[in-house]
């Protein structure tokens, strides 16, 4: 009989495996492991306190970021960070471990220096400890998220146990109309499937849509895999994909170049693979999008309006609206553009590569923001800030009145005191907007970079298609 074609999960993860430990789990091999300033210091010190090495030192890569102040000088890092930074400085070296340390190049968010320094390549496994790693997979990579004892585990042994996930297509079809982002993509899919959509599943994106896409806008759709449920997110390796990795600093060079490449092309899922789920999402349909509540499946079409729990049937899912509507302080019914905000955020693993910096910058020049609105630029890496400066996007911003920050997490997670205050809202580039996620009581409404830059602009959400140039 036959064998069905397989999936590039399959052929990623049977590459990996050093042993079968039941019917659906498996020892596997760790290519890469990232470590930050606030999961990485802790399980390096946790090694050491069970008189244990780092296993493989040359496969492990630190840098700080959820724990530094962004600001100027990096001027109010928080006690807790500085000694966090301090463990990451002296075990990194004290193991052999490289780290790309603060203001030096290579540093930034985790998830955006992996793929700029060329860390991440298509068919590695990488974990970290942060449940956006799923990021990476938008090189074809393997990529996901582990706890505290995973990272200890793998910083001993190199090695993890894990249990084979069902697999899911989602196919996005269609041409991006104007103005439409990759992170209205990812929106309006976990929308359209729920926020537990992904849970079980690892998820493969796919369609002309994404092939349409550029690498960094694939990475934003994988950043949110986590957001729908799934643990990992991938979009199979192409041309783009090894022109944007050739000549970065970790990538294979010359002979090694092409063996990789010939090897990452056998990558791709079979034309008869069979995926356990397949959704289909019509991208012609899909406009600026931007959340409204409490979870990143609570999210609208920009020109739409905000549900009115009053019609809704089902118990539950009104009270949950109600619930939702009460934290953020708005009424169902109304349409989302209008609201008035009081910060923007344009930061974050999801939206901070150069790419996002330029989409923002297309909209804020020659602009103001508006008064009363507080709003920032936090790049994602050393790399991408020197890159913008190069290009004159931060006097755009600065300009239109943008605070330039340096590299790190920053609002997202409410790192460092840098926060929203209680009962402000907020239009973030970031990937959550859990009750407090950005500090106590704040309230976030997830956008893309355009769509975060308009509502700066105008002091409220705002559509960005209509300042287009």
């Amino acid at each position: 009989m036959e064998q069905p074609g397989r999936t590039m999960l399959a052929k990623i993860w049977d590459q990996h495996v050093i042993a079968q430990i039941s019917d659906d789990t498996d020892l596997l091999h760790v290519d890469r492991h990232l470590l930050h300033d606030l999961g990485g210091s802790r399980g390096l010190l946790d090694l050491k306190s069970r008189g244990l090495t780092v296993h493989n030192p040359e496969l492990t890569f630190a840098t700080p970021d959820h724990a530094i102040s962004t600001a100027r000088g990096r001027a109010g890092t928080i006690k807790i960070g500085q000694e966090l930074l301090a463990a990451l400085r002296v075990e990194t070296s004290a193991s052999g471990i490289q780290l790309f340390d603060v203001d030096e190049p290579g540093q930034g968010i985790v998830h955006v220096i992996g793929p700029e320094l060329g860390l991440s390549l298509p068919g590695c496994l990488i974990v970290c400890g942060d449940s956006h790693t799923c990021t990476h997979g938008g090189l074809g990579a393997l990529a996901f998220g582990i706890g505290s004892s995973e990272l200890t585990h793998v910083l001993a042994t190199q090695a993890l146990i894990q249990r084979r996930p069902k697999t899911m297509r989602v196919k996005f079809e269609g041409k991006l109309a104007l103005g439409v982002t990759a992170k209205d993509l990812i929106l309006a899919l976990i929308g359209y499937v729920g926020a537990a959509g992904g849970t079980g599943y690892a998820v493969e994106y796919a369609g002309s849509a994404i092939r349409d896409l550029p690498v960094e806008g694939r990475l934003t759709i994988c950043n949110l895999s986590i957001e729908l449920g799934a643990k990992m997110g991938m979009v199979a390796p192409d041309e783009k994909t090894f022109e944007y990795i050739r000549g970065r600093r970790y990538a294979p060079q010359g002979v090694m170049w092409e063996q990789a490449v010939s090897a990452w092309r056998q990558l791709p899922s079979d034309p008869d693979a069979v995926f356990d789920r397949e959704v289909v999402i019509d991208v012609d349909k899909i406009i600026p999008q931007v959340t409204w509540g409490i979870s990143p499946e609570h999210v609208v079409g920009v020109d739409g309006r905000i549900p009115d729990p009053k019609t809704i049937d089902d118990p539950a899912r009104r009270a949950a609206i109600e619930t939702a509507l009460d934290y953020m302080g708005l009424k169902g019914g109304a349409l989302i553009a209008g609201t008035p905000v009081d910060w923007v955020f344009i930061g974050s693993c999801t939206n901070s590569r150069l790419s996002d910096l330029r989409a923002a910058a297309e909209v804020a020049r020659g602009r103001k923001v508006a008064p009363g609105v507080r709003a920032w630029i936090v790049p994602g890496s050393e790399t991408v800030k020197r890159d913008a400066v190069a290009e004159g996007l931060d006097k755009i911003f600065t300009d239109a009145g943008f605070e330039w920050r340096e590299p790190g997490c920053s609002m997202c997670l409410a790192a460092n005191g840098e926060t929203v205050a209680p009962g402000q809202r907020s239009v973030s580039t970031s990937n959550r907007n859990f009750i407090g996620r950005q500090g106590p009581r704040a309230r976030t409404h997830l956008a893309s970079p355009a769509s975060a830059v308009a509502a700066a602009i105008s002091g409220a959400i705002a559509d960005a298609r209509t300042m287009e140039r």
